[in-house]
């Protein structure tokens, strides 16, 4: 009887040759499923959750780079002027060339980070600005300053689009409209950005006359927007907003002073000037973060540097002059702690800096560079009635155009279009 032999054991090791047939089998295999892992694997990262476009901010448009720097001769060939004083959204006491007073020379900001001087702010782009811009909408709100620079950024967007217009609708104190590329563009006077009444004395022939020669007051309701902008929030894509000119006592003196108001009674204990400053910016910025969409580029550019010499702009101040101020000179001129007639514009921003923090809003200082240009504004070229001088004093808180606001709308413009580029097709 033939025995059976005994069952041959299990064994996982399979034979050379079979070894090599799932070497081979196994290889096409890892290097598919390395294949799929990968792409898997960076679309899970960080990495992949960038916006779709984000253009490099050029030179001159990071916020560094407005506070630190210098000016310097315009590099050669010098770009001829994009317009001139027939600009048809000029206004008058900006149009220096006109009223006679001889060209500045051509000089550009070469922000310390772009070399030293080797690199200067490029010029706006008319028509890359247009054509990144078209069917939207760029509103300007504060005071006078911010007019100066609205007059300058519509000059420059004309010399591509002769075909503008001038548009003011929705309260806009001016602005134009750029048809070819359907980009509008205003400017809204608010010079407190909060709605201010005149409220007078009532005359009451019975009771003394007071002893303060209060003649009225001035209602500022920190809590409501001026009735020029309150509706535009939603209207444009853009917001650039300034204050700070008109909240001091040469314009609001004792006898017709400044009381603010809160949910429809006065504040107490009663708000100085600087303190109700920024009572008004922080509410009116609240009021634009909760009403403007949330794709709104929201600007607060800084305080606009004055330059009397010699006394205040009433009392035979002047800023006729042809040179640019040293670096070492500037404390001297605008520090506040000296008191001097310039202080003003860093007191401000203190203030509006506060008042800012912790809000939508993105500061843009063009303050510094600036306070360097004493050489640049209207001055006695006022192109008014004879004698204008010696009635209003000179314009030293202004600036000509062309002439400084140009070069605050090369620093602004790649940042509106950066904003446009990234959110095209986003609303």
């Amino acid at each position: 009887m033939r025995r059976k032999r005994p069952a041959a054991p299990l064994s996982t090791a399979p034979s050379p040759p079979a070894m090599r047939l799932l070497l081979r089998l196994r290889l096409p295999l890892l290097l598919l499923l390395l294949f799929l892992a990968v792409p898997l694997l960076i679309l899970l990262s960080p990495l992949s959750r960038r916006p779709p476009h984000q253009p490099v901010v050029p030179c001159g448009a990071e916020p560094s780079d407005v506070t630190a720097g210098r000016w310097v001769p315009t590099p050669r060939p010098v770009p001829a002027p994009l317009y001139g004083a027939s600009c048809p959204f000029h206004r008058g006491s900006y149009n220096c060339l006109r009223n006679g007073r001889p060209a500045l020379s051509p000089l550009s900001w070469a922000p310390a980070r772009c070399g030293g001087g080797a690199v200067v702010v490029p010029r706006i782009d008319a028509a890359g600005f247009l054509a990144a811009a078209r069917g939207r909408r760029v509103g300007l709100v504060g005071d006078s300053l911010n007019e100066n620079l609205a007059v300058a950024l519509l000059c420059a967007l004309h010399s591509a689009d002769p075909a503008a217009r001038r548009w003011k609708r929705r309260g806009a104190w001016r602005g134009g409209y750029f048809p070819t590329h359907d980009v509008t563009v205003a400017f809204h006077r608010a010079v407190l950005l909060a709605k201010h009444t005149w409220e007078p004395v009532e005359e009451n022939s019975e009771e003394e006359p007071r002893q303060d020669g209060r003649k009225g007051i001035y209602r500022v309701d920190v809590d409501i927007p001026a009735d020029e902008w309150i509706n535009t929030t939603k209207f444009y894509d853009v917001l650039i907003f300034n204050t700070g000119h008109w909240w001091g006592t040469y314009k609001f003196p004792k006898e017709t002073p400044l009381i603010f108001y809160r949910g429809g009674k006065p504040m107490e204990p009663p708000l100085s000037i600087p303190e109700g400053l920024k009572a008004v910016v922080r509410s009116m910025a609240a009021y634009i973060d909760r009403e403007a969409p949330s794709n709104t580029l929201k600007l607060w550019r800084t305080q606009s540097p004055r330059h009397f010499h010699g006394g205040e702009w009433d009392h035979n101040g002047s800023c006729a002059t042809g040179r640019l101020l040293r670096e070492d000179e500037l404390d001297s001129w605008f520090d506040p702690r000296l008191g001097g007639v310039n202080r003003d514009a860093r007191t401000v921003n203190l203030a509006v800096e506060e008042a800012l923090a912790g809000s939508g809003f993105r500061v843009v200082n063009l303050t510094y560079m600036s306070e360097f240009r004493a050489d640049a504004h209207p001055a006695a070229w006022l192109g008014k009635e004879e004698g204008a001088v010696a009635l209003h004093g000179q314009d030293c808180m202004h600036w000509c155009v062309p002439g400084v606001p140009d070069t605050w709308v090369d620093i602004l413009a790649p940042q509106i279009i950066s904003h446009f580029l990234n959110h095209r097709g986003n609303d």
